[in-house]
């Protein structure tokens, strides 16, 4: 199962990087110029002005071309996964700071790898499309859709929420962050944690966009141990590792 998604993964980072798939199989370090190319993943508004994926033995950096000469330098005599090591992250903050940036977070990123089901435990009730929008601006779900409010370049295609009666305990659900690539979020109410009822939804929600034909993906924070145990027990695995560089954003609290 993994092996199936896990070259769709790497015609999808194809589109997002800007470069071809037998590139990523064939070269450890890739360097590639930025580029809206249509079918990617967008997270930030604009032409990225650099994004950077691993997948283990590979990795592919996308940037503005003023970055190139100090990229290839940097590149030069490292293993290609000890790019998102934070050493080398500081030293692409550092550079990256002059032109008004600074580099992101890093998030750890889960493929389907085998097969996996519950029986049934909780009542569930599931929600297409435009059938979530009551739920924008629920400060219990930030995670399981776009909060505050809908997102038109990743938008919320299912949710599906565990339900005590007529109390939620909690949400899973999934943007289209490309076509045919469902990205999955979770939240579950604090006095309904420690039940399962996480892993639960999120295995329901994988197992409904495998059965479309649709790609379902699973994103973390690295420390975010909790929320990885989550992926790994709904039948996931970690597949790559990615970081972009973000626009500083200019602090007018003090006036003036």
């Amino acid at each position: 199962m993994f092996k199936k998604y896990y070259d769709r993964l790497l015609e999808q980072i194809s589109i997002d990087y800007n470069c071809a798939p037998e590139d990523i199989r064939t070269k450890k370090i890739i360097i590639t110029k930025s580029a809206l190319n249509q079918g990617r993943r967008s997270y930030s508004p604009g032409v990225p002005f650099l994004q950077m994926a691993t997948l283990g033995e590979r990795t592919v950096i996308m940037a503005d071309e003023c970055l190139h000469e100090f990229l290839q330098d940097l590149v030069k005599d490292v293993d290609a996964h000890r790019l998102l090591e934070f050493d080398n992250l500081l030293k692409l903050d550092e550079e990256v700071k002059k032109y008004g940036y600074q580099m992101n977070h890093t998030h750890h990123m889960f493929l389907p790898c085998r097969e996996i089901c519950h029986e049934e435990r909780f009542q569930v009730k599931w929600l297409y499309d435009s059938e979530i929008n009551s739920f924008y601006g629920d400060q219990r779900f930030p995670n399981a859709i776009a909060y505050p409010t809908p997102c038109p370049v990743r938008p919320d295609r299912i949710a599906v929420i565990a339900l005590d009666g007529d109390n939620i305990m909690g949400m899973a659900g999934c943007s289209e962050d490309a076509p045919h690539w469902q990205q999955i979020g979770i939240d579950v109410l604090p006095e309904y944690r420690s039940k399962g009822i996480g892993s639960y939804l999120v295995t329901l929600l994988r197992n409904k966009i495998i059965d479309m034909g649709d790609v379902p993906f699973y994103g973390t924070a690295t420390a975010n141990i909790h929320s990885q145990r989550i992926a790994i027990n709904s039948g996931f695995k970690p597949a790559w590792v990615e970081t972009e560089a973000v626009k500083i954003e200019n602090d007018n609290s003090m006036g003036g």
